[in-house]
């Protein structure tokens, strides 16, 4: 860490992959080796929940016809609007991400582990890449990531690569990387990329724990 900013007490690993990668699935095997893993997708969602702040700055800034007849937020209605427009989407994200960064940042805080996990979608394009240290990019090819999105959500195809076009490219995302997981092969040969990788940051986090201990600690 630079220009004076307090150092995280565990290592962090920035999730990240374009809609329909597998990212969640990925950190999904992360939490099941027992690794703290946070959403910050759900973060999101937590902070436009009804009697949040940013639920009414939203319905300011976008009107009515995005919330439901209960007073929630109508995500679908939200999505296909900012999606069509990247001018309504950094509207969008000017309310968002910094309650989103806020909450990250006290959830890490709090956290006793060797490393952790944050997923989030967005992490380059929403330039938080200095919420963690290391930067795990999950990529898989554009039609695999179209066929996946559309089978889960029932989105409209259309709507997926609108999306798709909306997110960082794969070779923006492998520039910001320290490392790549392809998933377009079985769970099994992902459960064991993940291993691999579960092993590597234990022992960045022990050499990371071992260099900020004082010499004498050390000897």
């Amino acid at each position: 860490m630079t220009g004076g900013a307090p150092r995280r007490p565990v290592l962090v690993v920035g999730l990240t992959g374009g809609i329909g990668s597998g990212k969640s699935t990925v950190a999904a095997r992360f939490a099941a080796l027992g690794v703290p893993v946070i959403d910050a997708d759900r973060v999101a969602r937590e902070v436009v929940e009804p009697g949040q702040p940013a639920l009414g700055e939203v319905a300011q800034a976008f009107g009515g016809g995005v919330l439901g007849a209960d007073g929630a937020l109508d995500r679908a209605a939200l999505r296909a609007r900012v999606f069509a427009d990247p001018r309504e989407r950094r509207r969008l994200e000017a309310i968002v991400h910094p309650r989103v960064r806020e909450r990250l940042r006290a959830g890490l805080a709090r956290l006793e582990a060797p490393y952790a996990v944050v997923e989030i979608q967005l992490l380059i394009e929403s330039g938080q890449r200095d919420l963690v240290d290391r930067v795990l990019v999950v990529e898989a090819s554009e039609p695999v990531r179209v066929a996946r999105a559309t089978a889960r959500d029932g989105t409209d195809p259309a709507q997926v690569r609108q999306i798709v076009a909306a997110q960082a490219s794969a070779e923006q995302r492998r520039a910001a990387a320290h490392d790549v997981i392809t998933n377009e092969g079985t769970l099994e040969a992902l459960e064991a990329a993940v291993r691999a990788l579960h092993e590597r940051y234990r022992e960045l986090a022990a050499a990371r724990t071992e260099a900020d201990l004082p010499r004498g600690a050390r000897e």
